[in-house]
Parts: structure tokens; sequence; C-alpha cells
């Protein structure tokens, strides 16, 4: 027990510090940093609780889906016919192009030539 520092340390804590600007700034640092390392712990530490919630999580969403599957089915079957006619709306539009841009292309090819 001759030599103890957190002895010593606990000697010199009591007494007042002369004011450092340097030592202030240096401990705000710390200060800062310290809080950086507390608060990726923690965030750590949540990601790893998640971890296994998250597939209990998709666990349950999948009995819950097998369950209530009737009433998807309507849903899903209505979203496959409204994409199908989002993809036939495009496919005429493209084609609506192609045939306005035909007679352009046919009318400047004939005006070349004439010249």
């Amino acid at each position: 027990m001759a030599v103890d520092s957190t002895f010593e340390f606990e000697k010199r804590r009591n007494r007042p510090v002369k004011y450092d600007r340097d030592l202030m700034g240096k401990t705000i640092v710390a200060m800062q940093r310290v809080q950086e390392i507390k608060s990726k712990r923690e965030e750590r530490f949540h990601a790893n609780r998640m971890k296994d919630a998250k597939k209990e999580k998709k666990q349950q969403a999948r009995v819950e889906i097998e369950k209530s599957v009737e009433i998807l089915a309507p849903a899903v079957a209505k979203r496959e016919e409204v994409m199908r006619n989002v993809v036939d709306s495009a496919r005429a539009r493209i084609a609506a192009r192609k045939k306005a841009k035909e007679p352009r292309i046919r009318s400047s090819a004939i005006s070349m030539e004439e010249n």
C-alpha cells in the first residue's frame, strides 16, 4: 500500500486546481470523446438486442400472413391487374410515339432527297 496510485489521486482530488485554459480545453474534448464512445456502445448494445428481435418479428409476420391469406389474396390480384393495365398503357404510348415519329422521319428524308 506504500505505492498506490489511486491513493495519491484521491489525496489530490480535493485541492483546488488553478485555472488553465489548455487543461480546460483538453477536458472538454475528452468529455465529448467519452460521450461519443458511450453513445456508440449504447447503439451497438441496442443493435445486438434487436438482431434477434428482427428474426422473431419476421416469423410472426409470416404466421400472420399464413393465417389471413384469404384477406390478402384479393388485394394481390387487384394489384396484379393494375400492374398489367399500367404495362399495357405504357406499351400503347410507346407504340403511338413510334408511329408519330415515322412520318416525320420519312418526310425529312424525302425533302433531303429533293434538295
